[in-house]
């Protein structure tokens, strides 16, 4: 079994920004390591809130709370660990078959994920029992 630190990766994208305000740039392929199939973003969720809770076969991620802050539970079924998210620079990036449960919202985060792939439900991951069960053959 991969170790946690194997499966994730903390980007801090560069701030290109001038005396106009700053500009963050995130390039598929270039600044991550995928090129991007799809763009979501979570918004409007309050602190008591928890979101995701699964793993995914395939898709891999990098999530940026772009304002705001939230935090990020990530599980491989041997480790665990909480990052973060309190800087719009900052990029949690995350391998195919990690457990994430995005969670503690601030009043105006907007968490805006990127992933190499097209959304298939088939791919999803729902029960931790199950997860547990599968990365532990």
């Amino acid at each position: 079994m991969l170790r946690l630190e194997d499966q994730i990766h903390i980007f801090n994208f560069p701030d290109l920004g001038d005396e106009r305000g700053n500009l963050v740039v995130v390039e598929g392929g270039i600044a991550i390591p995928f090129d991007i199939k799809r763009i979501f973003y979570i918004y409007g969720s309050d602190s008591e809130v928890v979101r995701g809770s699964h793993a995914n076969l395939k898709s891999e991620f990098i999530m940026i709370n772009v304002s705001g802050t939230s935090k990020v539970l990530i599980d491989n079924g041997l480790e665990r660990r909480v990052v973060a998210l309190d800087k719009p620079r900052m990029g949690l990036y995350l391998k195919s078959m990690v457990w994430k449960e995005m969670y503690d919202f601030s009043p105006d985060s907007v968490l805006l994920v990127l992933s190499n792939e097209h959304y298939d439900p088939g791919e999803y991951i729902r029960n931790y029992t199950d997860y547990l069960e599968m990365v532990r053959k």
